[in-house]
């Protein structure tokens, strides 16, 4: 029986400035790097970073292979026309000082990130990879219960002009 994901698959059109991003703004460690040959033409650099948990994030990177673009969107929600917090991946925290200590620590090295947001049972913060992918950092404020997994309104949100979740103005 499954209990968490193996790792998650997304796509760079730059290794370098990903690799850099991962591992340095991150901390997160390179636990597999491929070259892969195309017999069509060109190449596909494939990394693995221990997200930790025994959870790992793979990024692809083509270069020169037939059938795949040159140039393309490869932070997921611009390309679909679709709002920033549609495709999104959280990392989890274990407490509130963590969540603050790691915002502390990103907008340290340069990363552009939200305030905390508090979702009543999570709070967490939000910041790009240099993809254009929506990352997130998070910690569980209680447990779940089963009014929680009642479809509910619980909040209004307006997806014109900025959103209140994804404000990246104020460091």
């Amino acid at each position: 029986m499954a209990h968490a994901f193996s790792h998650l698959g997304l796509s760079t059109l730059d290794m370098d400035r990903t690799r850099a991003f991962y591992e340095g703004a991150l901390g997160f460690k390179v636990v597999r790097a491929d070259t892969m040959e195309v017999k069509e033409g060109g190449r596909i650099r494939h990394v693995f970073f221990d997200a930790g948990g025994g959870q790992l994030v793979a990024f692809m990177e083509p270069r020169g292979v037939p059938g795949i673009p040159a140039e393309y969107d490869a932070g997921i929600n611009r390309g679909l026309g679709v709002p920033e917090m549609f495709y999104h991946f959280a990392f989890e925290v274990e407490s509130v000082e963590a969540l603050e200590a790691k915002r502390a620590e990103l907008i340290a090295k340069g990363v552009r990130v939200t305030p905390v947001v508090d979702h009543e049972w999570m709070k967490s913060i939000y910041f790009k990879d240099p993809n254009g992918l929506l990352l997130e950092y998070a910690c569980w404020m209680r447990e779940l219960v089963d009014d929680d997994a009642r479809m509910q309104v619980r909040f209004t949100i307006s997806l014109r002009g900025r959103s209140p979740v994804l404000d990246f103005r104020d460091r």
